[in-house]
């Protein structure tokens, strides 16, 4: 288990495939249904996101780009464009708005200068919003990297329905996502969220594996350093140097995190329950630990997370 498996696990596709839309210039089609991740790829052509805020981003042919979101954003043929904007969310899925003409699939013999593949993503849990947060608000990945062979899979499955295509769709989006926040993440020159650049190193990514697979576990320094066959000082030091904070305060912030998504998720579950469940035998010092990461006790949260 690695911080990126983690946090990801909560970003799911499920029945969010938009469509695959083929378009001829000029259009404009309009995204507003507030969705926390979008994934826009295309095929044969070019076009530009514009983000309702922020400057537009272009989109060439096998490029990918991910949105956040929710603020709305449009792919248009150029800025500028003369098009009419459409409207385009749940109900963009017959040509009349713009989109495809089966919900789970798109086929057409005309000619088209750009097809669009998009993908909106939901982000359940305390636990994936940490991914989102260390997002920009659009990141482009240029074509010829791990996902193309995903993206001709894409575009293989939406040209025609077939039984069980929309799960198919689902996991080959994820598979998508994956691909493409990983190469943003390595690119040359980037500057990727600490835990990323931490997973490589050899003693960091140790503990921060560990911590990972057992969060209840009563991790010490000490303990964590005798693993990766370290001393203490040396895990200390490397670290605050790439995480920019200490081991067991970055432990704590993680078992405050999973113990957010856990008083949401599991209702049936008591705050003694959950102060078990990520490693307090006290359930007085759990709340008291969840107050100074959180800046409200246990039940607070769950009352106002589950209004």
């Amino acid at each position: 288990m690695d911080v990126f498996d983690d946090l990801i696990r909560g970003v799911r596709a499920h029945g969010s495939l938009f469509g695959s839309s083929v378009l001829t210039p000029p259009w404009s089609l309009h995204f507003a249904d507030g969705a926390p991740l979008t994934l826009c790829a295309v095929l044969g052509g070019a076009g530009w996101i514009v983000p309702e805020h922020g400057e537009p981003v272009p989109l060439r042919d096998r490029e990918t780009v991910v949105v956040r979101g929710p603020e709305p954003f449009s792919f248009v043929d150029e800025v500028g464009t003369r098009a009419a904007p459409v409207s385009c969310g749940q109900h963009c899925a017959v040509p009349g708005q713009g989109g495809t003409r089966h919900r789970r699939g798109w086929h057409d013999s005309g000619d088209a200068d750009v097809t669009l593949i998009v993908g909106a993503y939901p982000v359940r849990g305390e636990i994936s919003r940490r991914l989102v947060e260390a997002l920009p608000g659009v990141l482009r990945v240029d074509g010829g990297g791990t996902g193309d062979g995903v993206l001709d899979h894409l575009a293989e499955e939406v040209a025609i329905d077939r039984p069980g295509q929309q799960v198919v769709l689902d996991r080959l989006l994820d598979w998508m996502l994956v691909c493409t926040l990983r190469e943003w993440f390595d690119r040359p020159g980037g500057r990727p969220p600490a835990w990323w650049a931490a997973q490589h190193d050899p003693v960091v990514g140790d503990a921060l594996r560990r911590m990972h697979a057992e969060p209840a576990a009563p991790w010490t320094v000490a303990v964590l350093a005798d693993r990766a066959r370290v001393s203490r000082s040396t895990l200390a030091k490397r670290f605050g140097e790439l995480m920019g904070e200490p081991p067991l305060t970055y432990l704590t912030r993680w078992r405050m995190t999973l113990a957010a998504e856990m008083l949401v998720e599991r209702s049936s579950a008591t705050v003694a329950d959950v102060a078990r469940a990520v490693g307090y035998s006290d359930p007085f010092g759990f709340s008291a630990a969840f107050k100074r990461v959180r800046g409200v006790n246990p039940s607070e949260f769950r009352r106002t997370a589950t209004a």
